[in-house]
Order: C-alpha cells, then structure tokens, then sequence
C-alpha cells in the first residue's frame, strides 16, 4: 500500500508539473503577443527587395483633384515597377491607397500616424506645405524618410536628414515669377495673397524680393484668406493702382472666382500664379483666362520621351481630368524610391535614405540632383492658357537661377 500511495503521489507531482509549466508557457505566449509591436508581422514578412512605401495627399475638399491624380499615379508606377526586371519591388502600404490629409495639417498627422501599423520603409506625401511640416517633424523623430511632392515651402526638407522633396522651392518659384514678370515688360506689380497659408506667404516675399531687384514697383499689396470667394475690393484696387502684372499666388478652387473678378473690376493686364493653379476649373471663363499665367513642375508638352511616356499612358488608363502636376510629382516620387534602394543597397528605411542623399534623377520632372538639404534644381515651366486650355509657355532652366 505505501508503495502505490508513492507511486500515486509521484504522478500527482508530475501532472502538476506538467500543468503549471503549460500555464506558465501560455502566460509567457500572452505577454510576447501583447508587446509586439502592432504591424511586426508585416516586418517579419517583409522581403529584402520589397519597399514598402505610404502615401499621403488631398483626397477629400477643394482640392481632392490633386489626390486622385496622386492615386491613380502611384498606382501606375508600382504596376510599371513591379512588372519590370527592377530589382527592387514596391509595396504601397494601406491596401494600395493613399491616406487623405484633407487638406488640413491635423488630419495630415492622423494620416501619417495610421500608416505607422504599417511600418512602412519610406512616406511620400504630402503636396501641401502646410501639411507637411507637422508630418516632417513626426519623420524627423523616427528616423522615417519622408519624400515630400509638391511641398515647396523652403523649411520642409530643413527639419531633418530624412526629409527629401522632388519639387522646387517657392524662393526659386517667386523668382522665376518676378523674372517671367520683368521678361514681359512689366513696370507696376500688385499682389494679392492669402494671409493665412505658409504656401501663399512663401511665393508672394519671394516675389517681392527678386521684383524690386528686377526694377519693378510693388504698387499694390493686399491680403485674402483661402476661403474667401470676394475679391472685388481688392480687385478694385489693383485696378486703381495702375499695375500692369498681377500675381496671385494661391490654390487652385479660388483661382476661377479671382480671376474672372479682376477681369470683371477692369483689369486687363497680366494675372500670374504658382504650381498652386494647376489644375483649375476655367469652363465658361475661357476668355477671362487669356494673359494668365503659373508656374509648374513639368508640362504635358514636354517632348522628353519620359514625359510623353507619362502623359500617354495615364490618358489611356485614367483620363486627362486629373493629370497635373501633383500626378507627376509623386509618380517620380516611387521611382525615386527605387532608385535609391538601388543606391543605398537595400529597401530599409536607413539605405534609403543613403542612397537618396545627393540622388541625380531624370524622370517626369526632368533631370536634376537633390543638395545636401535633400532640394532639387530643376527646371520652371510657365504655361499659359489658350481657350481654357494649359498650354506650354516657356521653360526657365536651373542655370537661370
């Protein structure tokens, strides 16, 4: 009997054991689960010659024109880049789909904060100044590299060693304005801008400054917001100041009701804009729109076989709605992702950005190499309109600046 009652006693031993090792095996399970980081499994999937890129931009307001060309240019390059021998593949991350600032520099926070579950290698985005900086900091903490579009405010790229564009900045836009302005025979200038937008304020001192050393006078200044739609009173204004060049340098949704309010208060001179105008509504205005004028990244125009190639193709898939500069921009954004994994050695976040720092890249935008604060040299397009239609207007090279 007592050497059953041991033996008894010595299997009870052994099945608590057994038991207290497994709750302690699945407490262990617990806690591993609940300290990975959210979107680990993404990373531990992820393959060396994936990039996994997200995506920021306007899909929602007054501007969600920019957005669908961002989308559907992104979407267009990652099928190129993926069907082609490259030896780097994209992943755009969010299932393929851009993520919508809106316009709006606290929801261009929440757009790059959801994208961290993701963990991707890389951001691209967004087109908007304004809405870049806050995004550009946030990059700048995490070590993130952040490709900035259409962002063209001269502070973005000089957060940090991570932050890159592939647009010009407005100094180098607002002087190409004033030089556009003084190459067409302009004496008295006057500007209007919104007061309230880094974007407008940026182009409209750049301006100023390159005007009055070209020898033209600033006889009118006046201010706007970005939702006003009544400009009569400083139309009336510019009319009463004897400027024979307008420059008005803010977005697109306002640029239809300012202009055909200036033609409207008597002005008949020149009326110019920045990349900002590309893509306005001018149906019914077309004759208003005569003797106006914007800079931009590229042109539709453009011979360069990248270029047409661009053009040709995004017609065919998507239509000419949305073909602007915003779609060019971020669709040479993608590339240049490639290119610089190709450079740096690897698709992670850190040989991106080796191989990004001082990149020469020929693409939709032309060729020209990133400086050391990650800007490029690039060319200026003026374009103009004919019956309501962009047209190509003249080209101001890098050598110009």
């Amino acid at each position: 009997m007592k050497k059953r009652k041991l033996a008894s006693m010595i299997v009870c031993i052994s099945m608590i054991g057994t038991m207290l090792m497994g709750c302690q095996k699945k407490e262990e399970a617990t806690t591993t689960s609940q300290t990975t980081p959210l979107g680990a499994a993404a990373t531990t999937d992820k393959k060396d010659n994936v990039i996994r890129i997200g995506v920021v931009s306007s899909l929602t307001g007054g501007s969600a024109i920019y957005g669908e060309g961002a989308q559907n240019s992104i979407t267009m390059a990652a099928e190129e880049i993926n069907s082609s021998d490259s030896a780097y593949k994209v992943e755009i991350v969010n299932g393929g789909k851009v993520v919508d600032d809106a316009g709006d520099s606290k929801q261009a926070v929440n757009a790059y904060n959801s994208l961290e579950a993701e963990k991707p290698d890389a951001v691209v985005g967004a087109f908007f100044s304004s809405v870049t900086l806050p995004m550009a900091e946030i990059a700048k903490g995490q070590n993130m590299l952040l490709l900035a579009t259409g962002a063209t405010n001269y502070k973005v790229t000089q957060v940090g060693p991570t932050i890159f564009r592939d647009c010009f900045i407005d100094p180098y836009q607002g002087k190409m304005a004033a030089a556009f302005a003084k190459d067409q025979g302009a004496k008295k200038a006057a500007i209007i801008y919104a007061k309230d937008d880094d974007y407008s304020n940026g182009l409209k001192d750049a301006f100023v400054e390159n005007a009055k050393t070209a020898g033209i006078e600033i006889v009118y200044t006046g201010e706007c917001t970005t939702k006003d739609t009544d400009f009569s009173a400083q139309a009336s204004q510019v009319v009463a100041s004897g400027a024979d060049f307008l420059f008005y340098p803010c977005f697109l949704d306002t640029v239809p009701l300012f202009v055909q309010q200036a033609r409207g208060a008597g002005y008949e001179g020149v009326i110019m804009g920045g990349d900002g105008w590309d893509g306005a509504d001018t149906t019914g205005l077309e004759t208003d729109f005569e003797k106006c004028y914007f800079t931009n990244h590229y042109s539709s125009e453009d011979t360069a076989p990248a270029v047409q190639q661009f053009v040709t193709k995004y017609k065919e898939k998507y239509g000419e709605k949305s073909l602007n500069a915003c779609a060019a921009l971020y669709y040479d954004a993608i590339y240049m992702l490639v290119e610089a994994a190709k450079n740096g050695g690897g698709s992670d976040t850190a040989s991106l950005v080796k191989g990004m720092t001082g990149m020469k890249f020929t693409g939709v935008g032309g060729t020209f190499t990133l400086d050391k604060n990650g800007d490029p040299a690039k060319s200026v397009v003026v374009n103009t309109y004919e019956n309501g239609k962009v047209k190509w207007f003249k080209t101001i090279e890098p050598e110009s600046n």
